[in-house]
């Protein structure tokens, strides 16, 4: 299976100059959790979570009205392409503990792969969401033991 069966298509995003309110208001009008930040050509060029808002805004006491997305955003995103066999995404997600990952073609963002997304898919192996879970959170299996 590939990311392109499972990802969704509908993603919104916001520019690094949008404000960290903007960016929030999104995330609640669209109940997601993260909005990629991306250039006028639709390049991801950062992300931020709603974990994002709350330590690196809200708790450092930046104000949401003015402050741009740009100073709280993760700049270093991992993304994949549609192509890319879900096994090989989940491997990503593991390996940089995130549990959402952007889709790019040609350089423009056109969905984004959730471990939600992963999880509600009947045809996605049960075994590989819960490793990349475990990877993510740093649990370790109970029955490795």
């Amino acid at each position: 299976m590939k990311v392109k069966d499972c990802m969704c298509n509908e993603v919104y995003c916001v520019t690094p100059e949008k404000t960290i309110k903007d960016c929030a208001t999104i995330m609640c009008n669209q109940h997601v959790g993260c909005i990629p930040v991306c250039d006028n050509s639709q390049k991801v060029v950062g992300l931020v979570t709603d974990r994002d808002v709350i330590l690196r805004a809200i708790a450092c006491n930046k104000d949401v009205n003015t402050t741009p997305v740009s100073e709280i955003m993760t700049c270093e995103v991992c993304c994949c392409e549609p192509d890319t066999e879900i096994s090989q995404a989940e491997s990503l997600m593991a390996q940089n503990q995130i549990k959402r990952i952007p889709v790019m073609e040609n350089n423009k963002i056109v969905g984004i792969l959730t471990l939600g997304d992963l999880a509600a898919n009947k045809q996605v192996d049960d075994k590989g969401v819960e490793q990349t879970l475990n990877h993510i959170c740093g649990c370790k299996e109970k029955n490795a033991q």
